[in-house]
């Protein structure tokens, strides 16, 4: 492992965090940091698409406060990892199955450190769809807390015949790595402003977020490609017919989500058999990065969640 940089100033995250390149299996460079907050075990927090390491500082913050450590990562395509296509602003992956190779060596890289234990997974959005299928393929962890998980996508019914028919023949026609309709190379926080948007219902939060890319260019990507967005309705449906793991749950929805499929979340939850649905009033998307007051309430449940 190769040291890598770290906007710790930028991501208002505890002193002492550090970041390394590691390699995934089929060779793709990756980038992931932790912190060592305390000693009641190490939080796996898997971000959400388009996201980066710095946008968590707070939440490693919040975690330090409680005694736990923290590691985060870039996924593949996003962030200060490789990307996979030639348009740096495309939201892109080969198969959804690939984003396992990437815990593979997040989790050896905090084993070489190596970091307290137990380990805990926190999983936002897309994140989410990652870290079910690493918990159904044995991902060791002692329990497992998911924010608004991607477990059904939200379709505008104006644009759901045309993405479901370009998401599924796409490829075959030359635009697997062309923008998914509806999207475009800007960010979401770049192409939406606070009074539109269904992430949070904090400007402070908002203002937050969109200083980090404004700060650093080079940590955005825009819309997902073609060939992402079929993949990654394959990768949920395909979860969703599978039986929950044998692993301790809670799933935490804001009760004004807009993002994700609420139905989807609810009715997998219903079926776990050792998980738990919280409803988090007032909180949009980005749970972690809302109010103050909604991100306590938050991080109060994650915590008594994960000393149970």
């Amino acid at each position: 492992m190769s040291e890598a940089p770290l906007y710790a100033k930028i991501a208002e995250a505890p002193e002492g965090g550090e970041a390394r390149w590691v390699e995934a299996a089929d060779g793709v460079r990756l980038r992931v940091a932790w912190w060592r907050g305390g000693d009641a075990g190490t939080v796996l927090i898997f971000p959400g698409r388009s996201e980066f390491i710095e946008k968590y500082g707070r939440t490693v913050a919040a975690f330090a406060e409680r005694g736990f450590s923290a590691a985060v990562i870039d996924w593949r395509g996003q962030g200060l990892s490789d990307r996979l296509a030639p348009n740096r602003k495309l939201g892109h992956v080969g198969r959804f199955r690939d984003y396992q190779r990437d815990i593979d060596a997040l989790v050896a890289a905090l084993r070489a450190v190596p970091m307290p234990r137990p380990f805990h997974l926190c999983a936002h959005s897309m994140g989410g769809t990652i870290g079910l299928r690493a918990l159904i393929e044995g991902l060791e962890v002692e329990k497992s807390v998911f924010s608004a998980p991607m477990w059904g996508l939200t379709i505008d019914p104006l644009w759901r015949p045309l993405v479901q028919a370009v998401a599924a023949g796409g490829d075959a026609v030359g635009l697997g790595q062309e923008f998914a309709p509806g999207t475009g190379p800007d960010n979401y926080l770049q192409s939406h402003d606070f009074e539109d948007n269904t992430l949070t219902s904090s400007q402070e939060s908002w203002d937050y977020m969109q200083r980090q890319i404004c700060a650093h260019p080079g940590l955005a990507i825009g819309g997902p490609s073609v060939h992402w967005l079929s993949e990654a309705m394959v990768e949920t449906r395909a979860l969703m017919a599978l039986p929950p793991p044998d692993n301790h749950a809670l799933c935490l929805i804001g009760s004004e989500e807009r993002v994700v499929d609420r139905r989807d979340v609810q009715g997998y939850m219903e079926r776990w058999p050792h998980g738990h649905l919280g409803i988090v009033t007032g909180a949009r998307h980005e749970i972690l990065m809302e109010t103050p007051e909604i991100r306590r309430r938050a991080h109060d449940m994650i915590d008594l969640f994960y000393r149970e």
